[in-house]
């Protein structure tokens, strides 16, 4: 009886030349702005933010020129407006947009069951969570940033000789400007960080609505006393002071605004990254 024993096969020269990736942030990064950028809910929904930034700036700089061509004296409601004001005048609606699809970036992941796939590939979690933070905070704030400053230049030129035209070296219309990208931008954060905290798409978009929308309305129902202690520093009323032209008593200055703003957003990244980082997917 003969026994044959098998060899293993001896490598070639171009299996060991393979070289061996490590998973680096950089590389991780890569991939969420591949992923990013593969996604139609990506082009639709920055399509959608620039549309309402853009397109409500523009519709009121024309209806505001429209009414004093008409000889309509303008009401309370118009009188104060500056090209800056009216030119963020669709921010609430961009803001909405932006923050959907930072909810849509994570958390659709979680109902697709891909996320499985992210972390079995990169298992340090934290790593994920940075890296699309990243990703789309930088692209919320590129988009945010073009849409303000296009739409002051269209308003700047429909408003010149109104009343409520505006040069953009005028004192704090730079920083309005810059201020407003930077907001729509910790806006998106705060949305991708509550897809990864509740691991869901209506759930974080219905929390993202009521802290954006709703919880303001129902605060100006208590009395001033309170209002006056509390409203400031809302998520929605700090974050509009680091845009807002003129502030007054019960605003905060841009500076308190913009460090209120990043509290919160830092408390909810803070809350997302110890669920990621403690419970499983």
């Amino acid at each position: 009886m003969t026994t044959t024993v098998a060899q293993a096969p001896v490598p070639t020269s171009e299996q060991s030349a393979r070289p061996v990736y490590r998973v680096t942030t950089a590389r991780v990064m890569r991939s969420e702005w591949t992923k990013l950028w593969s996604l139609r809910s990506t082009w639709i929904t920055l399509g959608l933010a620039l549309l309402f930034l853009v397109g409500f700036g523009v519709i009121a700089a024309v209806q505001y020129k429209s009414k004093l061509n008409n000889g309509q004296m303008l009401d309370t409601q118009w009188a104060g407006y500056t090209t800056l004001s009216l030119s963020l005048y669709g921010i609430n609606f961009a803001e909405l947009a932006l923050g959907v699809l930072g909810v849509l970036v994570v958390a659709g992941e979680y109902s697709t069951g891909m996320i499985r796939s992210t972390l079995t590939a990169v298992p340090r979690r934290l790593t994920v969570l940075w890296s699309k933070v990243a990703v789309y905070g930088v692209v919320a704030l590129v988009v945010g940033t073009a849409g303000a400053f296009l739409t002051y230049l269209i308003d700047h030129y429909i408003l010149a000789g109104t009343p409520a035209a505006q040069s953009i070296t005028d004192a704090g219309v730079l920083r309005s400007l810059f201020g407003a990208g930077l907001y729509l931008a910790l806006v998106g954060i705060i949305g991708a960080a509550l897809g990864v905290l509740m691991r869901s798409v209506a759930g974080s978009v219905a929390v993202l609505i009521g802290v954006l929308l709703l919880i303001p309305s129902l605060v100006s129902l208590l009395p001033h006393s309170w209002q006056d202690h509390v409203s400031p520093y809302l998520p929605s009323n700090a974050g509009q002071a680091m845009f807002a032209l003129h502030h007054d008593t019960s605003t905060l200055s841009p500076t308190a605004g913009l460090l209120v703003f990043l509290g919160w957003t830092v408390l909810v990244l803070a809350a997302a990254a110890y669920r990621l980082a403690r419970s499983d997917a």
